[in-house]
């Protein structure tokens, strides 16, 4: 079952790579603005960053709308909990522990402190994410449009043959 879901989710990923790769954007401008999607979605807007998105490709041209768009398949809603856990961590590790609160005591209601541990922690988390995309999304549309062969040309016309 969890094989089946890491497949379907590569699959969603390779088909949305793919369709980006396909549009008449530079390579650079496909990996910015999946990378600019990352970070966004990255941040804990609270839904607001699908605003952003919105207010991003109003505002300038060169933006890749399919590539924007498609860093949510990566950072989906169900990844965030992961990312929110890492950011609490790593503000951890770079503040400290929140003096009386223990690890599996971790609420909004400790305060401040740990609000600041969480946005410092996905703070930097969204910036390594935002780097690993840009870069990562860079090097596939280059490898991708260097190919000859499309995907869907090493496909048979028809399966039942």
């Amino acid at each position: 079952m969890l094989r089946e879901r890491l497949s379907a989710y590569r699959d969603a990923i390779r088909s949305e790579l793919e369709a980006v790769s396909a549009e008449d954007h530079p390579p650079h401008d496909i990996a910015a603005s999946f990378a600019v999607g990352v970070f966004i979605t990255a941040l804990p807007t609270l839904g607001t960053g699908l605003l952003l998105f919105v207010l991003i490709v109003a505002l300038f041209d060169r933006v890749s709308k399919l590539a924007l768009f498609a860093s949510v398949v990566v950072l989906n809603p169900v990844a965030k909990w992961g990312v929110y856990a890492t950011s609490f961590w790593l503000g951890t590790l770079l503040l400290g522990p929140v003096p009386g609160v223990s690890f599996s005591e971790v609420s909004f209601d400790a305060g401040p402190d740990i609000v600041a541990r969480l946005l410092l922690g996905n703070l930097v988390l969204a910036v390594v994410l935002t780097v690993v995309g840009y870069v990562g999304v860079l090097r596939l549309v280059r490898l991708y449009r260097r190919r000859d062969v499309l995907v869907g040309d090493l496909l048979p016309e028809r399966l039942s043959e």
